[in-house]
């Protein structure tokens, strides 16, 4: 019998998808360190003084519509990664075997000599700790200018969360496609019947991480955005909201749920959407960024066009 290893050994085609999805995310990135400042001054008795503006253009029908797209879509898709194909004993033997253990990382090998002693607990850690990073954002609502926009940014958030979902449930880089084993599968003292359970295909990549990431630097770039007299601080900001997902991340490795690859896969994607959605709402991508796309079995790529705008030309060259 011809057993299909699973130790996460990526072909040829999954290498360009991830390529592919990967310059995709960093084309959209553009716009987060391109934009104007959402704060004017106008000149009023030989005095400066700042006019509030909106910072984000929000068309509720349409952010409506993507949620509830979305949060549809996502319906269909947890049932499927859920009720997966349990581990045959022939799979859970030859995963188990030297061959197959030595294809893992070193890195992740990590994974693979952690206790399970507390192996619940880190469980509830990281699903109850999700819960609080994901309300994180509503500190925003302390500052008095952000707290005028709260529709807006709930339904930004809500979007963001939805598109961060939906990219985990239907993505090539997510468990659709993938079938990456969870390090409790390489746990022999776990007993045969954890080992072999179905959620154990759905390692990569970590969508506890990727969730948690999304919240917190989402909260960073919306404040950024209102506070764009802060410049360099910002990164201070960033380096802040890293700690929450990079504790869960540790948290899914404690409950041997994922391999720190799949974290940091997860992390890395979550923080791009955080970045990207609040980005895209302050000024249409359309305007200045176009971007066509090409793949075949052998090649993928991205053609992007930039369009500088003459106003800022002219104004940058005075």
């Amino acid at each position: 019998m011809q057993i299909r290893a699973s130790c996460f050994i990526m072909s040829k085609n999954c290498v360009m998808k991830i390529i592919f999805c990967f310059l995709i995310t960093l084309v959209l990135c553009i716009n987060a360190y391109s934009l104007p400042a959402d704060t004017v001054m106008k000149k009023r008795d030989s005095v400066a003084k700042p006019i509030r503006t909106k910072v984000y253009r929000i068309n509720y029908f349409v952010e409506g519509a993507i949620i509830a797209v979305g949060m549809t879509g996502d319906l269909f898709a947890i049932p499927r990664l859920k009720n997966k194909a349990v581990l045959t004993d022939d799979e859970l033997a030859f995963a188990n075997t030297d061959q197959q253990k030595n294809l893992i990382h070193t890195v992740d090998k990590w994974a693979l000599e952690q206790p399970i002693a507390n192996r619940d607990l880190w469980k509830k850690v990281s699903d109850y700790g999700q819960i609080g990073i994901f309300l994180l954002p509503s500190l925003l609502m302390i500052d008095k200018n952000i707290r005028k926009d709260w529709l807006r940014l709930l339904f930004m958030y809500v979007e963001g969360h939805t598109v961060t979902f939906t990219f985990y449930n239907y993505s090539p880089l997510g468990p659709w496609f993938q079938n990456r084993y969870r390090p409790a599968v390489y746990y022999p003292e776990l007993g045969a019947g954890t080992q072999k359970e179905s959620g154990n295909r759905n390692s990569f990549y970590s969508g506890h991480v990727a969730s948690c990431t999304y919240s917190t630097f989402f909260m960073v770039k919306v404040y950024c955005d209102y506070h764009p007299e802060i410049r360099g601080w910002k990164y201070l900001l960033y380096l802040a909201a890293s700690v929450p997902p990079l504790f869960m991340g540790y948290a899914r490795i404690r409950s041997l749920d994922h391999f720190p690859s799949d974290d940091a896969v997860g992390f890395a994607l979550g923080a791009i959407i955080g970045i990207v959605v609040p980005a895209l709402h302050k000024i249409p991508c359309s305007k200045y960024l176009s971007v066509t796309m090409a793949t075949s079995p052998d090649v993928v790529g991205v053609g992007v066009t930039w369009r500088m705008d003459n106003k800022r030309l002219a104004t940058s060259g005075r």
